[in-house]
């Protein structure tokens, strides 16, 4: 067996990628981590331990607030773990479908100090709209002065702009700005390890001691939770990210995927204004990641589902990565038709 947190090289090259090679956190001795069951294992063990321990013993009441809209598991993982309030904030501007920042600090400017927002790290599931530097800036400092905790979800680094270091921008920011934080890892999409279910969550402190009273509670829950982890995906991950040829190979595997998505948000985009499709269709290469938010209401959803055979969710939201030269054409046209139809 493993030990109970896992595999030692594994979490700490997972948060090494995470935080960075010079990450003021890693040399002070105040991160730790626990080898998890994919991103949600990461996620849930986390919340565990933040309603047995984050602000007292028993944090049922604390509210816990995620996006609007988000991935659905965020609500059911703190549901089940306990927590009562779980609480929407604004993100999603369907009018000018991008980014409501100034509706997300209003939130978090009324939101009760110590309450815990849920943050996507890059790659927004499901909108594929992410915060600019500046707009993470304006949000940390929300957070700092309201005391709230930042508990990011880390799916697809470097799947969304293709740079390891520039997908996790938001999470190491927030680091040199002092705060403690949880951030889930998942290894399911940027190492193609869907089966094994290989995540982490990197836990960074005020200090070494605070790091491992953490450390010692997560231990328990995990116990009794999985008890260890699987180990062949995590020697994989740990193997990769400690050998600088293959982590250098495994980097450029990643940005050919991430590049040839934006290269498909890029075609997607020119053929549908080359249609004189009616909207506008610059929000699909401002986006990023897996995903996009199109815009598209329920019916016309429908009308592709039904009469083209055009797969996408009830919201609207597409696979980029189901999109291929082959079918570009065929989107885009099918596309057209459902919004020029269809109101």
């Amino acid at each position: 067996y493993l030990p109970i947190l896992g595999l030692p090289e594994f979490r700490a090259n997972a948060s090494r990628i995470a935080l960075g090679d010079d990450s003021p956190a890693i040399k002070e001795n105040r991160v730790g981590s626990v080898q998890s069951l994919g991103g949600t294992g990461a996620l849930r063990i986390g919340a565990d331990f933040l309603r047995r321990w984050y602000n007292g013993n028993n944090n049922t009441a604390t509210p816990v607030y995620v996006s609007s809209p988000t991935w659905e598991n965020h609500n059911s993982v703190f549901m089940d773990a306990g927590f009562k309030d779980i609480r929407p904030y604004h993100y999603w501007d369907a009018a000018k479908r991008g980014l409501d920042i100034q509706g997300l600090l209003n939130d978090m400017e009324s939101a009760p100090e110590s309450s815990i927002f849920v943050l996507h790290a890059c790659a927004h599931n499901p909108t594929g709209t992410d915060p600019s530097p500046e707009q993470w800036k304006q949000i940390a400092a929300v957070m700092k002065r309201r005391s709230l905790f930042p508990f990011f979800d880390s799916a697809y680094q470097g799947f969304a702009s293709g740079s390891l270091d520039k997908d996790a921008w938001a999470v190491r920011f927030f680091v040199s700005e002092g705060f403690e934080l949880f951030c889930a890892q998942s290894f399911s999409k940027n190492f193609g390890l869907y089966n094994e279910r290989v995540g982490n969550l990197t836990v960074v402190g005020k200090d070494a001691d605070n790091v491992k009273r953490v450390l010692s509670q997560m231990e328990k829950i995990v116990r009794t939770t999985w008890s260890n982890p699987p180990s062949q995906g995590a020697r994989i991950v740990a193997t990769t990210l400690s050998s600088p040829q293959l982590f250098d190979e495994w980097k450029g595997n990643v940005k050919t995927m991430a590049d040839r998505v934006l290269l498909m948000r890029s075609e997607l985009r020119s053929r549908l204004e080359a249609l004189g499709t009616p909207g506008t269709w610059n929000h699909i290469t401002e986006q990023i990641g897996m995903f996009s938010f199109t815009g598209l209401n329920p019916k016309q959803v429908e009308y592709l589902v039904k009469e083209k055979h055009i797969y996408l969710l009830a919201s609207g939201r597409i696979n980029m990565c189901g999109l291929t030269t082959k079918n570009l054409d065929y989107v885009a046209k099918s596309i057209h038709e459902a919004v020029t139809k269809i109101q």
